[in-house]
């Protein structure tokens, strides 16, 4: 049996997530443009929510497979349908085909983040954990540093399409290092995978994420997901190898790091889909000036999640947890109360920067105490589940969000929501009638208002549900619950 090579495997796990960090951050710098040459702005959300609503819905699937056949197989396949999710988006020419070849995209997404971490739970340490969590956000961190300046970058001297161009050659090389040097030793056991509860789980999904964003009929969709979910957790709860084990949400670190994740997540996706927006299409910035605005974020939570990978043996978890997520609450405040139109760019700005530094502290820990209530042959589906609330939140509250802003675009029927994408192109708006231009305006700064406002609201629960973590003293409960027999070698 081979041995692997941590240090490769943990350079290739990390050009993985620098891509997933480099896409969130270029895409949002570019879409406002996108938007300006392919039209539908009521569309806007979708391109964000098709991405996370596949990538969700596949979270803990991927996670189950992972624990049943192992790691190395599950991530390959996802960083393979990744890649050519990324190359069909970069040559879609209409809004429903870039929506479309972004569910592509996610569906290889929704193993990416959560087997790479699981990967990393299993190569290391409690104690090492902690300090190499600290080191994978310094790659969010320097992705974020990149990412706006090169979507500017690229939507001014090339053109949007090549956003989606430049994950190829990260891909290959992430490929590349872990068929070389990851190698795992999976003991086979006779389980199949719950179809039936995938299945459930899936079309729940869809239905909320339906519901969520519409009116009139759309609504209907609500009660259907209720239903379809509550059927899932009773399937998950008879099966004999469920997607997600209802067992393991009795340890109440999983049970509150779920809540709590899908809750900051639901912020923090609308912060990282909207500011943007706003800044592009209420203050009148450039495209690489309103990518910018997600920079302090994304600086600010590799910097908080490094002192945190410190911090966490001497405190435990609930200051850091607690703390955190205090500071999202601030940062989500001034940007609700603050952000008006002709307001100062230093407000955004600061607003993200406490919310990052918050995401820092909460979204390292949450993640560790999970991978330490549970052994090896329970990590992929923990840490996926993990990641599943997270991105659910993040699609749904996107999704929401959507809703919202295009309620408010077509309140006045006099004005056609198409001369919106124009609002938001590279004339911002010049070329409509005065009246018109105001109009649109005034409702795109009005629905964002309202956004930020949820946000911020988002923000306030999750603190809620942080203060029910469980206080654990210095050295107790910070191991493993069940022995890593399984570990690869």
């Amino acid at each position: 049996m081979r041995t692997t090579h941590r240090p490769l495997t943990t350079s290739a796990l990390a050009l993985s997530l620098f891509m997933a960090a480099l896409e969130m951050t270029v895409v949002s710098t570019a879409m406002p443009t996108v938007v300006g040459e392919l039209g539908g702005l009521q569309s806007y959300a979708w391109v964000f929510t098709a991405y996370m609503l596949s990538s969700t819905i596949t979270v803990p699937i991927y996670g189950k497979l992972a624990d049943l056949y192992g790691r190395k197989p599950v991530l390959l396949f996802g960083i393979g349908l990744f890649l050519l999710g990324s190359i069909l988006s970069g040559l879609s020419t209409s809004m429903g085909m870039l929506i479309a070849f972004r569910t592509l995209q996610g569906l290889g997404a929704g193993a990416m983040q959560p087997i790479a971490l699981t990967i990393v739970g299993d190569l290391y340490t409690l104690e090492q954990r902690a300090k190499v969590q600290g080191v994978f956000s310094a790659v969010w961190g320097i992705a974020g540093l990149v990412g706006p300046l090169t979507g500017g970058l690229i939507v001014k001297y090339l053109t949007w399409h090549w956003v989606f161009f430049i994950n190829v050659p990260v891909g290959l090389g992430a490929l590349g290092l872990l068929i070389v040097f990851y190698h795992e030793q999976v003991q086979r056991k006779p389980q199949k995978l719950d179809y039936a509860g995938a299945l459930l789980l899936s079309a729940g999904v869809v239905a909320l994420l339906i519901g969520v964003q519409g009116t009139g009929r759309n609504l209907l969709a609500l009660p259907v997901g209720a239903v379809l979910l509550v059927a899932f957790v009773l399937v998950e709860r008879k099966v004999a190898d469920p997607v997600i084990p209802m067992s393991i949400f009795k340890i109440p670190a999983i049970a509150i790091s779920s809540a709590a994740g899908a809750l900051f997540s639901a912020a923090m996706f609308g912060a990282t889909t909207y500011v943007p927006l706003y800044v592009q299409g209420v203050l009148g910035g450039s495209p690489t000036l309103a990518g910018g605005m997600i920079t302090p974020m994304i600086v600010g939570w590799p910097l908080a999640s490094l002192v945190a990978g410190r911090l966490l043996l001497r405190t435990g978890f609930r200051p850091l947890i607690v703390g955190g997520l205090g500071l999202t609450v601030l940062g989500t405040g001034l940007m609700a109360l603050l952000l008006k139109p002709h307001t100062s760019l230093l407000i955004p700005e600061l607003a993200m920067a406490l919310f990052g530094i918050g995401l820092g502290f909460t979204a390292t820990s949450l993640l560790i105490a999970v991978q330490t209530s549970v052994g090896w042959e329970l990590r992929g589906v923990a840490t996926a589940s993990n990641m599943f609330f997270r991105t659910i939140g993040g699609a749904l509250g996107v999704g929401l969000m959507g809703g919202v802003l295009v309620s408010q675009l077509v309140k006045d029927p006099r004005v056609p929501i198409s001369a919106a994408n124009e609002l938001i192109g590279p004339e911002h708006g010049r070329g409509l009638p005065p009246d018109v231009l105001q109009s649109l305006s005034g409702a795109l700064g009005s629905g964002l208002t309202i956004n930020f406002w949820l946000i911020c609201a988002f923000a306030a629960a999750a603190f809620t549900a942080g203060l029910f973590f469980p206080r654990v003293k210095r050295g107790e409960d910070m191991s493993l619950s069940v022995s890593d027999a399984a570990a690869p070698h």
